[in-house]
């Protein structure tokens, strides 16, 4: 499971550092790295990326593809 373009995207052009984002969200920024770049494992509606998803405007069905 990896994340959508939309939520790359949404985190790529917010106004607000991606690492600020991760420490907003409670996650830490190197996760935040991996999980964008597909290194890190993902569970369905992985919490973490719900949360990070939550602050960039974007529902858990958002966030995740189904691959």
């Amino acid at each position: 499971m990896r994340v959508t373009d939309n939520f790359k995207a949404r985190l790529w052009l917010d106004n607000r550092k991606a690492w600020k984002i991760a420490v907003e969200a409670g996650v830490n920024p190197t996760v935040l790295s991996r999980i964008v770049g597909g290194h890190e494992k993902l569970r369905a509606n992985d919490d973490r990326v719900v949360r990070i998803g939550k602050i960039l405007g974007l529902s858990p069905d958002q966030c995740f593809n189904q691959d």
